[in-house]
């Protein structure tokens, strides 16, 4: 039987592209704006963060198997040029092997590509895009400092549709400011319409440093009350559920056998390596995360070339390894397996476990289903935050 972190497979290998045309008003993550018209290898900075990044790739130890899923995210992975991707698709390849049924994805924004753009990335190897609509109403992609229109996203998946990319996906937001339920309920139809393979929903988070970190509080008008947020995610879940859709995941839904691989190593906590600005790494059971600016970037992977590849891993302890292991798996609409748990941390750990969800069992937030331990869907994810919270908080005074 596996192990829950089986330390020796990475075969996945996340790659960020940091370049944004403009930072959205929800965003943390560590990005460069280039504006609007540089792209691909008309920009000289994404042209040297690409070389870079394959000089990351090139002398990064090899820690696993062959690739199996690969995931360009940003920022605005179309950005690039089909002929950059295909250089770091191909430096990937050359050092770790990418077998010839993985999963590519790539993250794109409508108003970025054309039809000659999005060929391109299918032909060099590209099968899955995450298409990031967020919402389907001018005003609320205004609001949340999208740089694409209604018009854009529509002509988007009509590009998309025209190329047959194998795997398609749409992003959307819930709990925006003055989002109403009949703008999300318009957002969903909308979505159900458009037939893509998968739909994320996420719950806006007001993160600090953002600009929506700096113009609302949590709780304050014009964001949806937690009563509306709550509605939003049932709503969410009973209108894709009820046309086809899977809730695999808290945030995610699928067609049958269209589930994102990629995404399920972190879920399931599996190693992978990370490539690019302010990406992380989980492998050999130690993680590192990048520098998030990209001079020091840049000078790390001076250094790290310099070091011949080695790296200043942090260790992760074997009772942080089983919190991620819950906070990470119970995302999971098949949640966590028990036996694997306990093949890993021991029968006492497993039972702890057990006395700490007892209350919520009986809420019906948590079930145990044959040899597997799971939230309830929609109740038990909508209270995964207070439930999970608990559990950590009576795990690490026992350990």
């Amino acid at each position: 039987m596996q192990k829950v972190n089986d330390l020796c497979l990475a075969s996945s290998a996340y790659v960020h592209i940091p370049f944004c045309r403009r930072r959205c008003f929800y965003c943390d993550f560590p990005i460069s704006v280039v504006g609007d018209r540089q792209r691909g290898e008309t920009s000289v900075t994404i042209s040297k963060y690409v070389d870079v990044l394959c000089q990351e790739i090139d002398i990064t130890p090899i820690l696993g198997q062959p690739l199996k899923t690969v995931f360009f995210g940003g920022g605005t992975p179309s950005l690039l040029s089909a002929q950059q991707l295909q250089k770091i698709l191909v430096t990937l390849d050359k050092r770790f092997g990418i077998t010839s049924d993985a999963e590519i994805s790539m993250e794109v924004d409508p108003g970025t590509f054309d039809l000659a753009h999005i060929k391109s990335y299918s032909s060099v190897g590209i099968n899955r895009v995450s298409l990031g609509v967020q919402a389907f109403q001018e005003e609320l992609l205004k609001l949340a400092g999208r740089s694409h229109s209604v018009k854009d996203i529509f002509a988007a998946v009509d590009l998309i549709h025209q190329v047959k990319i194998p795997e398609f996906s749409i992003d959307l937001i819930s709990g925006l400011p003055h989002q109403s339920l009949d703008q999300w309920q318009h957002s969903l139809d909308t979505a159900v319409k458009i037939a893509p393979t998968h739909i994320s929903i996420y719950d806006l988070t007001i993160e600090p440093g953002t600009a929506f970190g700096r113009y609302y509080k949590p709780g304050d008008n014009p964001l949806p009350t937690d009563e509306a947020t709550v509605k939003m995610y049932q709503m969410g879940q009973q209108v894709l559920t009820a046309t086809g859709y899977q809730h695999y995941e808290i945030s995610n839904y699928a067609k049958p056998g269209h589930q994102c691989q990629h995404n399920r190593v972190y879920w399931e906590n599996r190693p992978y390596y990370g490539f690019g600005m302010g990406a992380a790494s989980y492998v050999e059971g130690k993680r590192f995360t990048r520098p998030r600016k990209t001079k020091e970037y840049y000078q790390w992977v001076q250094e790290l070339i310099a070091n011949e590849g080695v790296i200043d891993w942090e260790v992760t302890p074997k009772e942080d390894v089983l919190l991620e292991t819950l906070m990470l798996g119970l995302r999971l609409a098949e949640g966590v397996s028990l036996a694997a748990l306990t093949q890993e941390f021991g029968e006492q750990k497993i039972q702890e476990i057990h006395q700490c969800l007892q209350p919520y069992d009986q809420q019906g937030l948590v079930q145990v289903a044959g040899e597997r331990l799971r939230l309830t869907d929609p109740q038990g994810f909508l209270m995964s935050n207070v439930v999970l919270a608990d559990l950590f908080s009576k795990l690490t005074v026992d350990s």
